[in-house]
């Protein structure tokens, strides 16, 4: 039974033409945005080659005061202490060395780009590229980490634009296009770039939408019916944009703008994560998921700490029937996300200098995948492990049974090692085998501000992480003038879902940027199914899907399956709707079966193979 909140928002349709001097607005606006026009090639803008000649001065740091933290006020919040689920596993020296599967394997492994304070790393990967942001730059690198371009500044794309920041980078691998985004701090806008193809140098539609109050921290997803976009405002801060008329370079493209529902602790950091759809799309016109959580510490009657799973749904043809309200409150194993009221939250090794652990949200992405019987998110976020401001990474696989369903928690942890150091600023992500990677920050008495990984295979333990943790940047000095660190880090994963590519910030030996330091970024990639051993030899790590087609079929070919008696094979439209579903077994790892061509229109459409834990999807274009 559904959590159904009763203070539902009541929605009306805002005119355009609602006077300057009203002061009480609707809680639905739709709105036009300004369309820049397509911009030159990227390739073709002034690029900085030299990154030392580069001013990574930004406006970003200046919005703080956005971000208001709550405080701990009921000391009999629990847990009392100990984080109950470190306590379980990962405070553990070692862990039974039987579980342990050794290092997560690193495919790539190269510097980024610098950043101001904070860099605010994002980064998405298609086949070929993958295209880093910071504050207040880009830049397009090949997969073996050799740059495409030179350093291309953020208000070199949108002209008349300045480098603001809180960049994102997306890969909306549906459509096979890239979206890079910015806000602007002096006009309360936000700008949104379409790659005109495939190919990240090319160019861009440019579009700009302006809001009555500062969209801050925004985050954004891939979804069937729109791109979305969550911002921490105390006004409209949930927006769609209209994703199939962007693609096209449209300048009629809308944005649908609505107020979060009333909750406990909206004058908090209002931040809240959208679910990104991260393999097949959903049918065009699901409601799309978004994801906060709740402390029972904190001001505002809450009860037990738990998840507040809000639902959205968008109607572009009659706008004032789009709605968003609060769907479910899920109780969650007891955690402590609070800190300090001050900010200074994580040691330095070598310093006094404490920096930001960004509590009280969920960090960057809320991954969404369908599988052929369910639906899964991945979240995370960071906690005070001993109530003496150690943090460790809460993270949940959420599991629905199918669209429109209630989620449920299919398993949680909290990571940590017991060696006095914070795991903070995690991201994480489930690939098409069911296996989760997770990259992090590392800083306390021991280390200077670094990253590393970790992983679990799909069929370990429940709520454990498996792989042992992975350096990919030892710090090499300290964060000096100030605790901003990076507000958000950034797993994606590859078109593929084989492989995950992570970007976060560390900090290098003291540079060029005066007292704050040297800002370091990395960018790096790693495959858990590869690492498979033959204890394992059920769950391939080549498992492939070959489509090719006839005058009459769609002819469907796997290889290298796992071992299943009932695999599931759907035909989807690149609306996400499904068209038709097979059911057949493997034999020698293989199997081979058709979907009738004759009764399809002309375009592109999606073959899907898989079962739990298990999936290969593949495109296909259909012509006759």
């Amino acid at each position: 039974m559904k959590n159904l909140y009763l203070f539902v928002t009541t929605l009306f349709l805002f005119s355009s033409t609602l006077s300057f001097g009203q002061t009480e607005e609707p809680s639905v606006i739709k709105k036009q945005g300004t369309y820049l026009g397509l911009s030159q090639p990227l390739r073709d803008l002034p690029q900085i080659h030299d990154e030392k000649s580069m001013a990574y001065y930004n406006d970003e740091a200046k919005v703080r005061k956005n971000r208001v933290r709550p405080e701990y006020l009921d000391s009999s919040a629990l847990p009392l202490k100990f984080d109950p689920l470190v306590n379980n596993y990962s405070m553990k020296s070692s862990g039974p060395a039987e579980k342990k599967r050794g290092e997560v394997k690193l495919l790539q492994n190269f510097i980024g780009m610098d950043g101001a304070f904070p860099p605010d790393p994002s980064g998405a990967v298609s086949d070929q590229y993958y295209v880093q942001a910071v504050n207040v730059a880009y830049r397009v690198y090949n997969l073996d980490g050799s740059p495409v371009t030179g350093i291309i500044q953020l208000k070199d794309l949108w002209p008349g634009s300045t480098n603001s920041g809180d960049p994102i980078v997306l890969w909306d691998r549906h459509a096979e296009r890239f979206l890079i985004t910015q806000f602007q701090t002096g006009s309360n806008e936000i700008l949104l770039a379409v790659s005109e193809t495939s190919d990240p140098t090319g160019a861009y539609h440019l579009y700009a939408y302006s809001f009555n109050s500062f969209p801050d921290y925004p985050k954004y997803s891939v979804w069937s019916d729109g791109y979305y976009m969550t911002s921490n405002t105390q006004g409209k801060g949930v927006v769609v944009f209209e994703r199939d008329k962007m693609l096209v370079g449209d300048p009629s493209a809308s944005m649908i703008n609505l107020n979060l529902p009333p909750f406990a602790t909206q004058n908090f950091f209002n931040s809240v994560l959208p679910a990104d759809a991260d393999g097949d799309l959903p049918p065009y016109g699901t409601p799309i998921s978004m994801f906060l959580f709740q402390d029972d510490s904190w001001s505002g009657g809450i009860n037990e700490d738990h998840i507040k799973v809000l639902k959205m749904t968008t109607d572009w043809n009659t706008p004032s029937n789009s709605s968003i309200v609060v769907d479910q409150e899920i109780v969650t194993v007891p955690f402590n996300s609070t800190f300090t009221n001050s900010w200074d939250d994580i040691i330095q090794k070598g310093t006094n200098q404490k920096i930001d652990a960004i509590a009280s949200v969920f960090n960057y992405r809320a991954q969404y995948l369908i599988w052929p019987t369910y639906n899964t998110v991945m979240l995370c976020n960071v906690v005070d492990i001993d109530n003496n401001n150690t943090a460790g990474i809460r993270w949940y696989e959420l599991r629905q049974d199918s669209d429109g369903d209630d989620w449920g928690i299919h398993q949680q942890g909290t990571y940590s090692i017991d060696d006095g150091n914070s795991r903070f600023l995690g991201s994480i992500a489930m690939d098409y085998n069911g296996n989760i990677g997770m990259g992090y920050s590392v800083s306390g008495p021991t280390e200077y501000p670094g990253l590393a990984a970790t992983g679990r295979l799909a069929g370990d333990d429940l709520g454990e992480f498996t792989f042992t943790e992975t350096w990919a940047q030892k710090g090499l000095s300290y964060q000096k003038g100030g605790n901003r660190f990076g507000d958000y880090s950034h797993m994606s994963l590859s078109p593929d879902g084989q492989e995950f590519w992570y970007t976060g910030e560390y900090i290098g030996d003291t540079g060029p940027f005066g007292n704050i330091g040297d800002r370091k970024t990395k960018i790096f990639s790693f495959n858990l199914q590869s690492q498979v051993g033959i204890e394992n030899e059920s769950m391939k790590s080549e498992a492939a899907l070959i489509l090719m087609q006839n005058d009459e079929s769609i002819l469907v070919q796997g290889s290298d399956l796992p071992v299943s008696e009932e695999m599931y094979v759907d035909l989807f439209d690149i609306s996400g709707k499904l068209i038709e579903r097979q059911k057949k077994g493997t034999f020698n790892g293989e199997l081979n079966t058709s979907f009738d061509k004759t009764r399809l229109s002309n375009g592109v459409y999606l073959v899907r193979i898989g079962k739990e834990s298990f999936m290969r999807v593949e495109k296909i274009v259909v012509s006759r």
